[in-house]
């Protein structure tokens, strides 16, 4: 099977007051950290979606990554998942979708492909304390759905919608991974929580 990654980094950090996709992570900039997860959990092919400040933060991305320019990021992040879906290889199996301020370890990652691989269906998203969190998994098969989404059809929120019939959702036990990093304090308090183990399955 030939599993994809679509990791999509190219917001602007406004309220973060520095670029996310740099943030120490690990002893790593934090969009190679993602890349090496979602390389652990499986992915064949990882395709990470840049924008703003594209060329500060391209020296970051390991080099065997597929790099995808969204010049029209400032229009919503559905460009970027379309750029990033029209970047990916031809009879991709699933894809896994993740913005780069939402890290997630391998693990997580790892047990959405085995939910998947045990009902098919066309999408399966983790569940954390009752909340529906990321990554989303979207069967191959939808791939054209993806490069056709836009902002004025709520984007990946359009496809999952049509789809929400043969749609898996399962749960997560340990809720801590399911973070946003939006501001200095949410990054603050969950790198804490990441270096404590909190993240552990």
């Amino acid at each position: 099977m030939t599993i994809a990654a679509l990791i999509l980094a190219a917001g602007e950090s406004t309220r973060m007051g520095r670029l996310k996709q740099l943030l120490p992570w690990d002893g790593v900039p934090l969009v190679a950290w993602q890349v090496e997860q979602m390389r652990q959990a499986g992915s064949d092919e990882i395709v990470v979606v840049l924008g703003h400040a594209a060329d500060e933060i391209r020296p970051a991305v390991p080099s065997d990554v597929r790099i995808a320019v969204n010049d029209a990021y400032k229009d919503g992040r559905a460009t970027s998942l379309r750029c990033g879906a029209e970047a990916l290889s031809n009879h991709v199996e699933a894809v896994l979708i993740l913005n780069v301020d939402q890290p997630r370890p391998a693990w997580v990652s790892r047990v959405v492909l085995e939910r998947w691989r045990e009902t098919h269906a066309p999408i399966v998203t983790p569940r954390f304390a009752g909340r529906s969190g990321h990554p989303v998994l979207v069967d191959g098969a939808l791939v054209p759905e993806l490069c056709a989404v836009d902002e004025a059809t709520l984007g990946l929120r359009a496809v999952t919608q049509r789809h929400a019939a043969q749609a898996v959702a399962f749960s997560i036990d340990n809720a801590a991974p399911n973070v946003d990093l939006n501001t200095p304090t949410d990054y603050e308090t969950a790198l804490a929580a990441f270096l404590a183990g909190a993240w552990e399955p």
